[in-house]
């Protein structure tokens, strides 16, 4: 099996995977930028560390890496239309942030209103990983909101949780 192979092997299996949808946003010297991202997990609670995997060329890459902090926003099921935006699907200029309700916590990245959940993390580690780079990070602030359903991503598709 060759290498191309393998990758659209992998990229098919995945879409078998369902994940949660967030936003990865920081800043440097004023400029912010922010992008979607799904490849996302916590690693311990003691220290509270998470990781997040970002496309080498990216410029979020280039902001957290200069930064070395960044924000996690968990988007909520009402929150498809930002994702787009920020996975440059939608028409959005060139701030993705333009024109959103953001605040900022700790590292001063900023967080999108209306999430479900908001983690404002310092970058401990960096790890060089094909064509990403996997950032470690230590969670230095947390919020939660009173929203319930998630926003998740299954099979290419955009999904939302069911009561049963």
């Amino acid at each position: 099996m060759t290498a191309a192979q393998r990758s659209d092997g992998l990229r098919a299996a995945m879409r078998a995977w369902t994940s949660g949808v967030t936003i990865i946003t920081a800043i440097y010297e004023g400029e912010k930028h922010g992008m979607t991202v799904s490849s996302f997990t916590s690693i311990s609670l003691d220290p509270p560390l998470i990781i997040i995997s970002l496309q080498a060329v990216s410029r979020t890459h280039e902001l957290v890496s200069r930064a070395q902090a960044f924000g996690v926003t968990i988007l909520s099921a009402d929150q498809r239309d930002l994702s787009e935006r920020f996975a440059g699907q939608a028409n959005a200029s060139g701030d993705r942030l333009d024109g959103l309700e953001t605040e900022t916590f700790i590292t001063g990245s900023p967080f999108i209103k209306g999430g479900l959940a908001f983690l404002d993390c310092r970058v401990t580690q960096s790890i060089n990983a094909g064509m990403n780079t996997i950032f470690v990070a230590e969670v230095v602030a947390v919020r939660g909101n009173d929203h319930e359903n998630p926003l998740v991503y299954h099979d290419r598709q955009y999904r939302t949780l069911q009561e049963p």
